[in-house]
């Protein structure tokens, strides 16, 4: 009871933090970019809490137990991703809109904005999905309620902080979260370490695969675990909206600095204790380990500390994931092309409702997948191959045409679609198809039809 006691404890906190920061939401701008006043400080905590969700402490962890250290490939491709969104978050700022769909319509046209719309909308509500999923995994592990009424709980808490204030409570809340992250899993270590007989036991109770840097993979399976992340966060939109939240473009680029290096120990550090983890629990479900190791491998009080980290991790990111489609349905979809003129308080009311909605399709969607893992490679695929090509052009290619874009964006996400139904042939990963055809259509698309107007590319120049 005293691990439910913590949950609930941290959740007051945070809707407590919600409901004081609702007050200051007035227009637009506030629910959706925090007023556009956000500290390279309070950016670095969103960042560093937003990514770091059930994707790293479910998904990864569940590779690393199985596959050892050669898990990291999963995150290896978002540590060069960080480091290319260093050299563009400054001009991000300066655009100063809202969302990836307002920078795909400046650079290309509608239909990409809208194309773009309903990548984001299909790939997030995913997201937040696996997000609900690991918190129901959670409260089944610590309270022994079933992983379906976990589920519940989670999405209803979820959906109800999100639609409280917006980006303003989420972006100061993941400051807490990001905090109780780093310090919950550096304590964890030692004592973890300690649970399974040392640096002796894990090397006595693992293959000698564990501990090389391929593993059992082939060079195309892990560039399939790699590919996937990398295209996400190159395109993530929940990142952009931070970009455009910070107070300039240089608060924005030094954000990415601290970004890089927290989620380097983070996303480390989880596979280190989920290697560890494997060693001294066996038979159990690979993507429970970390549960585990906070139910059974450390101190009541530290697992009570990292129990703490796990909750703000999922709540951190299924916040954010819920608050993007929502911002793309209201201003991408509504205002741009039914009501150009909607007043700031129906906006932010709608922006609500609309969290309300997708976070109901989110929940309906747990159903069409069986493991975490598997969700977060549809997604990130999804999104990656349909808008980062695109948006990608948009910053570093000024060939780039409006029918390439769009192009690409289309071809991205179909291909995902029909290689995912078609069950992966050849067992091929549908990251390659995918990139390969939304490259290949961006890229002759382009070529073949006039080069865009200038002021196209110039608007987001540095």
């Amino acid at each position: 009871m005293l691990y439910l006691w913590v949950i609930i404890a941290y959740l007051v906190v945070l809707i407590g933090v919600g409901a004081y920061r609702s007050k200051y939401v007035k227009s637009q701008d506030d629910f959706m970019v925090a007023g556009r006043r956000l500290s390279a400080t309070v950016l670095v905590g969103t960042l560093l809490a937003t990514w770091i969700g059930s994707g790293s402490i479910i998904a990864g962890a569940g590779l690393a137990y199985t596959k050892g250290f050669s898990a990291l490939w999963f995150d290896a491709g978002v540590w060069i991703a960080i480091i290319i969104l260093y050299l563009i978050a400054g001009r991000v700022r300066k655009f100063a809109q809202y969302t990836v769909p307002d920078i795909l319509e400046a650079r290309y046209n509608k239909y990409a904005r809208i194309l773009g719309t309903v990548v984001t909308i299909i790939a997030y509500t995913a997201i937040v999905s696996y997000q609900f999923r690991a918190g129901g995994m959670v409260l089944n592990l610590v309270t022994g309620i079933s992983v379906d009424q976990g589920m519940i709980i989670t999405a209803l808490f979820v959906i109800g902080y999100t639609v409280l204030a917006g980006m303003i409570s989420v972006a100061y809340t993941d400051v807490v979260n990001g905090v109780v992250m780093l310090v919950g899993l550096f304590i964890a270590l030692p004592f973890l370490l300690h649970h399974v007989g040392g640096w002796d036991g894990v090397t006595a109770g693992l293959s000698p695969e564990h501990f090389q840097p391929m593993g059992n993979m082939t060079p195309r399976e892990a560039f399939g675990y790699s590919l996937p992340t990398m295209l996400l966060l190159l395109g993530e939109s929940g990142m952009y909206q931070r970009f455009f939240s910070a107070k300039d473009p240089s608060t924005a680029r030094r954000s990415v600095i601290g970004w890089i290096i927290g989620t380097i120990i983070v996303e480390t550090l989880v596979v280190v204790l989920a290697v560890i983890g494997s060693a001294g629990f066996k038979d159990i479900n690979a993507e429970m380990v970390i549960l585990h190791a906070v139910r059974f491998g450390v101190p009541v009080a530290v697992g009570c500390l990292l129990l703490a980290a796990i909750v703000a991790v999922i709540v951190s990111t299924a916040d954010s994931f819920l608050l993007v489609p929502a911002t793309n349905v209201v201003r991408d979809i509504y205002q741009r092309f039914i009501n150009p003129q909607v007043p700031p308080k129906k906006l932010v009311r709608y922006s609500r409702l609309a969290v309300i909605a997708l976070g109901l399709i989110a929940f309906l969607q747990v159903r069409f997948f069986t493991q975490v893992l598997e969700m977060a490679l549809y997604a990130y695929t999804m999104y990656g191959v349909g808008i980062t090509p695109a948006v990608m052009a948009a910053f570093f290619w000024k060939r780039a045409s409006a029918a390439g874009g769009t192009a690409s964006i289309a071809v991205g996400m179909a291909v995902t679609l029909i290689w995912e139904i078609m069950g992966q042939p050849f067992g091929v990963p549908t990251v390659y198809p995918a990139l390969g055809g939304s490259l290949l259509a961006l890229i002759m698309v382009s070529l073949l039809t006039p080069r865009p107007n200038p002021q196209k590319w110039q608007a987001l120049e540095k």
